[in-house]
C-alpha cells in the first residue's frame, strides 16, 4: 500500500483553487479510478499520464490505483492537472520521495512521450497558489517567464517528466530537445536550477514600445476628435464617432491604446491573468504593461462580446479589453442583443457567467470606443447634400444603437469628411503622440492625487453622488448644464458625466476646478451641439 499527495490549480475564470492531487494503491486488480469531480479532458488524462510514465523509463505500478482531487465539491477541467497526477502516481509507488511532493504546486499537460505541454491560465493559477501559501511549482519550461512574475514563488520549468523525476529523486537530469510548441524566454536562458536543465527565476520587463508607425500625427484635420480622444485617455471615459467613410474614425481609435498611460503592475497582472486563461499571451511577452486594444467583427456574437462557452465559460471582448480599449466599427452593424448586452459591465467593471459547470467572473474595465456612418451610406451630413437614402432609412440605421447603451458615453463627436486642404497640409498636421501622452499622464496625476485616499483612480469611475457633495465646480459653471437638464436635453446620469469630463478637461488644462469654459467643452462633447466652446486643448495648455 502506498500513498502520496501534491498540488495542481483549478481556475474558475481568473480565480484559481488550490487543489489537491492524493494518489493511493492498494493490492487488487490492476485498475486507474480518477474522482473529485473531473470533466471529459481531465478524466482522458488517464491515459495520457500512463503513457506519459512509461515512455519515461518508469515502471506503472500493477495494482488498484485511486486518484483523488480536492476539495471533491470544485468542478475540474483541463489538461493541467497531468502533471501532478503522474507525479502523486510515481510518489505512491515510491519512485519520488512522497514528503518532497507535499509542499509542491505542479501545473502542466502531459504528452503521450512525456513532455509537458503550456496550458492555459498559468499566471492565475500560480497567483492563486502564492495565496495559499505556496512557494514552489512546477511548470513547463516555455511558461517559466510567465509563473515567474508572481513574487516570492520559486518556479522550477521543466521540459519533460523525465527532467522533473530526475530533479525530485535527485538523479542527473537528462538533456531533452524542446518540441517547438513553445520557447523559453531568452532572457530565462541563463537562470538554471542547480544540477538541473530547468530555467527558473524572476523575470523584468523593459520599458514599453510604442509603434512609430500609429502616431497622431497621421491624423489629418479632426481637430474635435483628437481633442475627444485626448480627453477619453486622460479620464477613462466612453467616445463616439459618427462620420462618414474614410475620414479617420479607425485610425484615432488604433491611436487611442498609446496615450493612454502604461499599465500599473497591479493591472499588468489583471490584464496578463485574463489573455492568459483566453490562451492569446503574446510569443516571448508573459507580461503585459501597455493597454490592451480589442476591435471584434460586427458579426460577432453576443458571447464573443462579454464571455462565455458550452461548458466553463471564456472570457470574451469585453475582458480582453480590461484596462485598455474596445472598439467597435460600425456600431449599428452589431446585432442590439450583442450591444446591449455592454451596459452591465460599463457600469460594474466585470462580467458574471453562469454555466452549468459553475459561474465565473471576468474583469470588465474598459473604454469603449464606437464608431458609426451618420447613415446606411455613410454620406450623410448637414452641411452637404450628398445622401441619397429616405429619411426613415436614416433614421431606422441610427436607432440600432440604443439610447440606453448612449447614455453610457460621456463623448460624442461627428467626424467630419478630411478636405482637400487638410490633406495636403503635410507642414501642418496635428500634435503627435509624444506631445499628447504627456499632457494625459499629466491629467491622470492630477486626478490621482485627488482621489489618492478613495477607491477610484479616474474621473470617469467617480459616482455622480460624490461629485456632487464633494468636488464642485467653479460657482455658476454648471448652469447651462442644468438649464439642459431642465429642458430634457440631458438626463440625470448625463449631467453627472458631463461634470466627470469637466474635471478631465479642468485636470490637462491644470485648473485646480472646472470653470464655465471646462464645462461647456464637457456639455458641448456630450450633446453635440455646438455652444461656442475651443475645441483643440493644445492651444490652451
Amino acid at each position: 500500500m502506498g500513498f502520496a499527495r501534491t498540488c495542481s490549480v483549478a481556475l474558475v475564470g481568473v480565480e484559481g483553487v488550490v487543489v489537491e492531487v492524493q494518489a493511493d494503491l492498494e493490492p487488487g486488480v490492476a485498475a486507474f479510478t480518477l474522482v473529485g469531480l473531473p470533466d471529459k479532458s481531465l478524466t482522458e488524462s488517464k491515459d495520457r499520464v500512463r503513457a506519459a510514465v512509461v515512455n519515461s523509463g518508469a515502471a506503472w505500478p500493477q495494482k488498484k490505483l485511486t486518484v483523488g482531487l480536492s476539495p471533491a465539491s470544485v468542478p475540474k477541467s483541463g489538461s493541467g492537472f497531468d502533471l501532478a497526477v503522474a507525479a502523486a502516481v510515481l510518489g505512491a509507488a515510491e519512485r519520488i520521495d512522497p514528503r518532497v511532493l507535499a509542499d509542491i504546486v505542479m501545473i502542466g499537460e502531459l504528452g503521450l512521450d512525456g513532455r509537458v505541454r503550456p496550458v492555459r491560465g498559468i499566471l492565475p493559477a500560480v497567483l492563486a497558489a502564492a495565496d495559499a501559501g505556496y512557494e514552489q511549482v512546477v511548470v513547463p519550461e516555455c511558461a517559466a517567464a510567465e509563473a515567474s512574475l508572481v513574487p516570492g514563488v520559486s518556479v522550477l520549468g521543466v521540459r519533460s517528466l523525465r527532467q522533473l523525476i530526475a530533479v525530485l529523486a535527485d538523479e542527473p537530469v537528462p538533456d531533452e530537445e524542446p518540441d517547438g510548441l513553445g520557447r523559453p524566454d531568452p532572457l530565462l536562458a541563463g537562470l538554471r536550477m542547480p544540477g538541473t536543465g530547468a530555467a527558473t527565476g524572476m523575470h523584468s520587463m523593459g520599458a514599453a514600445h510604442y509603434d512609430p508607425v500609429h502616431d497622431l500625427a497621421d491624423v489629418a484635420g479632426q481637430h474635435a476628435a483628437r481633442t475627444a480622444a485626448e480627453i477619453a485617455a486622460a479620464g477613462g471615459h466612453h467616445l463616439f464617432l459618427e462620420g462618414p467613410p474614410g475620414a479617420g474614425k479607425t485610425m484615432l481609435a488604433e491611436r487611442m491604446p498609446a496615450i493612454l498611460p502604461r499599465l500599473s503592475r497591479q493591472d499588468s497582472l489583471e490584464v496578463t491573468a485574463v489573455h492568459s486563461v483566453a490562451g492569446l499571451l503574446p510569443p516571448g511577452k508573459p507580461l503585459i504593461d501597455v493597454a490592451p486594444y480589442c476591435a471584434p467583427h460586427h458579426s460577432a456574437t453576443m458571447q464573443a462580446l462579454v464571455g462565455g462557452g458550452p461548458h466553463m465559460a471564456r472570457p470574451g471582448a469585453v475582458s480582453l479589453s480590461h484596462r485598455g480599449i474596445l472598439f467597435l466599427d460600425e456600431t449599428p452593424e452589431f446585432s442590439g442583443q450583442a450591444l446591449d448586452a455592454l451596459r452591465q459591465p460599463l457600469e460594474s467593471g466585470y462580467v458574471v457567467i453562469a454555466r452549468s459547470a459553475g459561474v465565473v467572473r471576468f474583469p470588465a474595465r474598459f473604454q469603449m470606443v464606437l464608431a458609426a456612418n451618420p447613415c446606411p451610406c455613410g454620406r450623410y451630413s448637414q452641411k452637404e447634400d450628398l445622401c441619397d437614402c429616405p429619411s426613415t432609412s436614416i433614421r431606422r440605421y441610427q436607432a440600432r444603437i440604443s439610447g440606453p447603451l448612449l447614455d453610457r458615453v460621456d463623448l460624442r463627436v461627428t467626424v467630419d469628411r478630411v478636405t482637400r486642404e487638410e490633406l495636403s497640409m503635410y507642414g501642418a498636421r496635428g500634435e503627435t503622440t509624444a506631445t499628447v501622452v504627456d499632457r494625459v499622464r499629466a491629467a491622470r496625476e492630477r486626478a490621482a492625487a485627488r482621489l489618492a485616499d478613495t477607491p477610484w483612480r479616474t474621473n470617469s469611475e467617480v459616482p455622480g453622488r460624490e461629485l456632487r457633495s464633494r468636488w464642485h465646480a467653479v460657482r455658476g459653471a454648471m448652469d447651462e448644464a442644468e438649464r439642459s437638464l431642465e429642458r430634457g436635453a440631458l438626463t440625470a446620469r448625463g449631467i453627472d458625466r458631463v461634470l466627470r469630463v469637466a474635471w478631465t478637461v479642468a485636470d490637462l488644462k491644470g485648473h485646480d476646478r472646472p470653470d464655465d469654459t471646462d464645462v461647456l467643452l464637457a456639455l458641448q462633447l456630450r450633446t453635440g451641439v455646438s455652444r461656442g466652446a475651443p475645441m483643440t486643448l493644445g492651444a490652451l495648455v
